[in-house]
Order: C-alpha cells, then sequence, then structure tokens
C-alpha cells in the first residue's frame, strides 16, 4: 500500500500550495480533511499528517467547536511522535496542543520578509530557505512550548518555527507559498485587508517578484523534512 499524506484544511484557498508537487514525487498519496466537516480519527496514523493555515483563532472553541477535537486530535498524534507539520494556525495549533499559550501579536504580520534562523535553525530543514524572504501572514503569535526547540524568528514574531522532535515541526511563516494561486488569498482575506489599510497592488507584486525563489526554497525545505523523517 501506498503512502498518505493527511493535509488538515480550515480554509479552501489554504491548501498544500507548492508542497503538493514534491509530496507526489515522495509517492504520497494526498488526502485532505476538512475541519469542521470531516472526522480527524481516520488520519490519526496516516504516515503524515500537515495542518494548515486559516484565518481563525486556535482559541475561538465557543464560535468553533470542532476546534477542541482538533487539538484533541493533534495532542494524540503527538503522543504517537508521528510526522507532522503545522503551519501558520496549523503551528498555533500545535502550540496549544504541547500547553503554551497563543495570543495577539504585537502588530500583524502580513507580507514577504526573510527569517533569522536560531543555530539550531541553520542545522534543521529550515537551513535550505536561506537568507531569502517568505510569506507571512498571521495576527497572533505563541509561547515556545516546554520541550521545544526555536528555530526562527522575525522582529515582530519571537518564536517562527519550533520542533520538538526531528517528526514534530511548526512554522508560524508560510513554506508552502509560491504556487502562483496568491489571487486566492487576496480575494479571501479582502475584509481583513481593506480593514488594516494594506495595499493590495503593493502585496501582490512583492509576493509575484519573489515567488519563484520562495516556491523553490520551500519545496527544498519540505525535501529536507522529509529526509529527516525518513
Amino acid at each position: 500500500m501506498g503512502k498518505t499524506a493527511v493535509a488538515v484544511r480550515h480554509v479552501a484557498f489554504e491548501d498544500l500550495g507548492s508542497f503538493a508537487a514534491p509530496l507526489a514525487a515522495r509517492g504520497f498519496d494526498i488526502q485532505y480533511l476538512d475541519a469542521g466537516i470531516d472526522d480527524f480519527v481516520p488520519a490519526l496514523r496516516a504516515e503524515l499528517v500537515i495542518i494548515l493555515g486559516g484565518p481563525i483563532s486556535s482559541n475561538d472553541e465557543g464560535r468553533y467547536p470542532w476546534l477542541k477535537a482538533e487539538i484533541s486530535f493533534i495532542r494524540e498524534r503527538l503522543a504517537l511522535d508521528l510526522p507532522l507539520l503545522g503551519i501558520c494556525l496549523g503551528a498555533q495549533l500545535i502550540a496549544r496542543a504541547l500547553g503554551a499559550s497563543v495570543y495577539p501579536a504585537q502588530e500583524l504580520e502580513i507580507g514577504v520578509a526573510p527569517l533569522t534562523l536560531t543555530k539550531a535553525g541553520e542545522k534543521s530543514p529550515l537551513a535550505t530557505l536561506g537568507v531569502g524572504p517568505v510569506l507571512h501572514w498571521h495576527g497572533e503569535t505563541f509561547d515556545l512550548p516546554d520541550g521545544a526547540e526555536c528555530l526562527a524568528s522575525t522582529a515582530i514574531c519571537g518564536n517562527q518555527a519550533f520542533r520538538t522532535s526531528a517528526q514534530v515541526l511548526a512554522c508560524q511563516f508560510h513554506p508552502e507559498a509560491g504556487d502562483g494561486k496568491f489571487e486566492r488569498w487576496l480575494i479571501g482575506h479582502h475584509s481583513e485587508l481593506d480593514a488594516k489599510g494594506i495595499d493590495v497592488g503593493a502585496l501582490r507584486a512583492t509576493e509575484f517578484a519573489e515567488r519563484d525563489a520562495m516556491r523553490d526554497r520551500g519545496e527544498a525545505f519540505l525535501r529536507a523534512w522529509l529526509d529527516d523523517i525518513a
């Protein structure tokens, strides 16, 4: 039987992006699990789980009760120490599952900007990202979970990435960006961009200028992580 990569999706336009091709090249059968609609349990022992981003808060159980089930699913997956990657909201949910607090960042971080890797990050799959920029799109951040290793930061967000083992990696930024579908994000996040007075044209132009490089570095990052967990 083949290997399955389950991507937990919170909003349709935030999918695996540039990660889809390298996953398929490594022999993974990609399946999407739509949070709030599909049951998490069948995905518990999948060979790989990726928790994707989304516009809601990880603390929003009052409005989205299924978040409790998702956090429980993540805790069970962590206990099994099976490969788990969290992106943006996914990283925040992993942090919560590990007992860390998630809260509003000092300011919104939307745009294309580089990371600063820690010494641990320079020895991790994130080293493939080099000094080039990545896509950021978040308004919340998290404390570093107990026992976790910080891998990267920015001036706005001190904890941009962490891992608890080779199997478990969380990225506040979007390493899956660069697949040529950024316009979906600009449409889907219209209300947020408008409310914050963000120049959509400038954001579009910046992403376009860095798109191919972000895609190539992101794919290299994913391949390096897949090598680590093989």
